[in-house]
């Protein structure tokens, strides 16, 4: 059995997880949960509380929610290149577009596919403000090309690009040619076409 154990459901933000641990190129067991009643089993519970997916056993321990495990997994397994290193100045960026997607896009997303309507007044409350500052973040985030990290590929551009491909995918997000020049870059990933042909 691997060190690794990956508990998912193809229909899931578990696919973001699946396009990390391909990157990685470790040994993983995958092991598919159905939503409904085995999702919320006592021994899937014991593993997330929450009783969703993903999540990831490593050597006993337990990670859940995508982000973290994709930060966990890039941490885990340094000499994959897939986080900066402790005294690289890109680290910054690293934690930084990697937690604005999982907190502020993340938010943005949820509103937009609620339909939820967004004062001026009430977007002064919200993490991501408003649209138009969020887009202006996004574009900023990937500008230092190709990748969020410069010349190097990591597992902010795994959740990042995963956040803007599926919200350009669904109208969630705006179609812009930053957008769309940064999605042909992460799909023609052989990790990521991976994952996409399973999809």
């Amino acid at each position: 059995m691997a060190d690794l154990i990956f508990y998912t459901n193809p229909q899931s933000r578990g696919a973001i997880v699946h396009w990390m641990l391909e990157e990685l190129g470790e040994d993983y067991d995958m092991r598919v949960i159905e939503y409904g009643e085995q999702m919320k089993r006592a021994d899937y519970l014991a593993i997330n509380p929450m009783g969703k997916v993903p999540a990831l056993q490593h050597k006993g321990a337990v990670v859940t929610e995508v982000a973290a495990i994709c930060t966990y997994l890039a941490a885990a397994f340094p000499e994959k290149g897939l986080i900066p290193a402790a005294d690289d100045p890109a680290l910054a960026d690293f934690y930084r577009w990697l937690f604005f997607a999982a907190g502020p896009v993340e938010q943005a997303v949820t509103v937009k596919s609620m339909g939820w309507e967004v004062t001026q007044e009430q977007s002064r409350t919200l993490g991501f403000g408003n649209f138009d500052d969020l887009y202006k973040a996004l574009e900023l985030a990937i500008a230092k090309g190709p990748w969020v990290c410069g010349e190097q590929f990591t597992a902010a551009d795994v959740y990042l690009g995963s956040q803007i491909f599926w919200g350009v995918q669904f109208n969630m997000l705006e179609k812009r040619d930053a957008f769309v020049s940064y999605i042909d870059r992460i799909s023609a990933r052989p990790a990521a076409q991976k994952v996409i042909s399973l999809a």
